[in-house]
């Protein structure tokens, strides 16, 4: 079974090495691409104000945070939620050096080595829109994701947005992991009975696929090349 986890942070500024702190961690579990509704959303108390500039990002006040938890005081949580998930980020580096260096504080071990590994969204949606703006927003317009409750930005709100994107950006991927699905239910059900059928008896045409739609067939199994990061079988082979 495929864990996924899209995850978001806010920050109180922009780095993690001059001492700037996560104050907002968002997690959205995905079980074979779909939705769970086990998400993780915690908000932390960084013993310090954000920076006016990431303050009017995300609108997250010292004043909220004043009675939220410390870091230190969720890092267990944390690692045993991720543990052993592959995690989807927009713009991975950033918060993935954030949360880096809160696990260093507490004396635990750096992020990457509990996850399986880290898909960077925002690589991905280069690629597939090269030249075009790929902000998680511009994203959920050319995707037709519904935004509109995002006036500003939220850890949890972003990861559920980036959830959404990500599964369209990759929905090739979704039909070719529901063949196997389709295959079991078949094998299962015994309603379903095969009937032999003799083409002998037919004289059936061989009907050759026109140069457009070979052009179409080849851009299909690019796109989805592109969406699997390469790992296609097919590319392979050849």
């Amino acid at each position: 079974m495929s864990r996924q986890i899209v995850l978001d942070t806010e920050t109180t500024g922009l780095s993690a090495v001059d001492g700037d702190r996560v104050i907002e961690l968002g997690c959205v579990e995905l079980l074979n691409r779909k939705l769970t509704g086990n998400n993780l959303h915690l908000y932390f108390n960084a013993d310090r104000d954000s920076h006016e500039d990431a303050l009017r990002v995300h609108g997250i006040t010292t004043e909220f945070l004043a009675d939220k938890p410390r870091f230190h005081e969720k890092a267990e949580h944390i690692r045993e939620y991720l543990q052993g998930a592959e995690l989807i980020i927009h713009n991975a580096p950033f918060d993935m050096g954030f949360l880096n260096k809160e696990f260093e504080r507490v004396g635990m071990p750096s992020l990457s080595s509990m996850v399986s590994g880290v898909i960077d969204s925002l690589l991905m949606a280069r690629d597939i829109f090269p030249g075009k703006r790929n902000s998680l927003d511009a994203l959920c317009d050319r995707l037709e994701v519904d935004n509109s409750g995002r006036d500003l930005h939220g850890a949890l709100l972003d990861a559920e947005l980036l959830a959404d994107v990500y599964i369209n950006m990759t929905r090739g991927q979704e039909q070719l992991l529901s063949s196997d699905s389709m295959a079991s239910n078949n094998k299962s059900s015994s309603a379903l009975v095969a009937k032999r059928v003799d083409f002998s008896q037919f004289d059936l045409p061989v009907i050759a696929a026109s140069e457009m739609e070979l052009a179409a067939h080849e851009d299909t199994l690019a796109q989805i090349d592109k969406s699997s990061g390469g790992k296609t079988i097919w590319r392979k082979i050849a």
